[in-house]
């Protein structure tokens, strides 16, 4: 894909701008815009299109403008086809965000554009386009989930002062519970987090992700992949959770326990733990992710006294008729939960990727 055309500032300027698709011999300065650029996310990186196109087999189409021979915006796209859940170009499954990124609002518009052309071209469902902030988009808007952050402050003991007081009695408590906390780059830690967090998902009636996926995050991402794990004082496994780390972020993204996590309090004391480690190594701002309003993850978070702020999701719909709905709440997906719930563990973890794949 290379789409030419003109911008004019002037009547005197006209200025050749191309739309490209990312190949290899590009990543090093598309990652540096999106590091560089204020919206850039961990999600916008290249590496994605590595991860989801060696772990999933979709096909991807990362898109960026190219200004006077300069990227001057990004955009990437995956289109996720399946019988079961529809057929969708998304930006990007898989993350909480996406959308595209670009020097000025026009150029975000263009690139929006040219993921509509291509959502006709290859017959979608649907487009969706997952932005953080509000968008002066003529795309439909939906608003169903909310993102907590947080600054992190300048001590582990000031920082446990700005979690809410309830919250922040939680976390005192799993403090005295003798927990071990390991956190580790690589794959040290990688078979006790698969089973704690396909134990999790398969509790919450959701389909896990293939080991592949998460061994191609490790190796994609390298040292800004790092995974936790709390066990009791016995040693035996409680919580573990997989994080992300961007420019001055820390992301605990894929987290998860078995069932002694809830009278140890093993997720509270893991994510504290995160919080004081990332600041101790310079980071200073804690993204503790996407959740569905009103949720429970959504309440849990809110305990911790960060306030949510919404999310942006724009679509364009191609041969749907209504905004999708792939929620657990959504009422035809109650059963198959209930279904999913009671499999036993190993049987989960190899039928649940071939579900997985589809539901970014």
């Amino acid at each position: 894909m290379n789409t030419i055309f003109n911008t004019s500032t002037d009547t005197a300027s006209t200025t050749n701008v191309a739309i490209k698709q990312l190949t290899s011999a590009d990543f090093v300065r598309w990652d540096l815009y999106v590091k560089n650029h204020s919206q850039g996310s961990f999600f916008h990186l290249s590496g994605w299109q590595q991860v989801i196109s060696k772990s999933f087999n979709h096909d991807c189409y990362f898109l960026f403008i190219e200004l006077d021979g300069n990227i001057a915006g990004v955009l990437p796209l995956v289109e996720v086809k399946s019988k079961l859940f529809g057929h969708a170009l998304i930006s990007t499954p898989f993350c909480v965000y996406g959308g595209a990124i670009a020097d000025t609002p026009a150029l975000v518009r263009q690139l929006e554009q040219e993921a509509c052309q291509l959502a006709e071209k290859l017959s979608v469902d649907y487009l969706e386009l997952r932005y953080q902030e509000k968008q002066d988009s003529a795309l439909l808007l939906k608003q169903a989930h909310s993102i907590f952050a947080c600054e992190l402050a300048e001590d582990n003991e000031q920082i446990l002062a700005n979690i809410k007081k309830k919250q922040r009695a939680v976390i005192r408590h799993s403090l005295k519970n003798e927990l071990s906390f390991s956190l580790q780059q690589g794959k040290a830690n990688f078979h006790d987090f698969y089973q704690l967090l396909s134990t999790s998902y398969r509790n919450l009636g959701t389909p896990i992700f293939s080991k592949d996926y998460f061994n191609n995050l490790v190796d994609v991402f390298g040292e800004n992949v790092d995974i936790a794990v709390i066990k009791n004082k016995d040693k035996q496994l409680s919580s573990a959770v997989m994080n992300f780390y961007f420019n001055e972020q820390v992301l605990p993204y894929y987290g998860g326990g078995n069932d002694s996590a809830r009278g140890l309090k093993s997720a509270d004391y893991m994510y504290y733990q995160v919080m004081c480690n990332a600041r101790g190594r310079g980071y200073r701002w804690y993204d503790f992710g996407r959740s569905k309003n009103d949720s429970g993850p959504y309440k849990y978070k809110k305990n911790w006294g960060m306030q949510p702020k919404s999310l942006y999701y724009y679509y364009h719909l191609v041969n749907a008729d209504e905004l999708p709905n792939l929620s657990p709440n959504n009422p035809k997906y109650k059963f198959f939960i209930q279904l999913w719930q009671k499999l036993p563990l190993k049987v989960s973890q190899i039928v649940g990727p071939f579900l997985s794949k589809f539901l970014g």
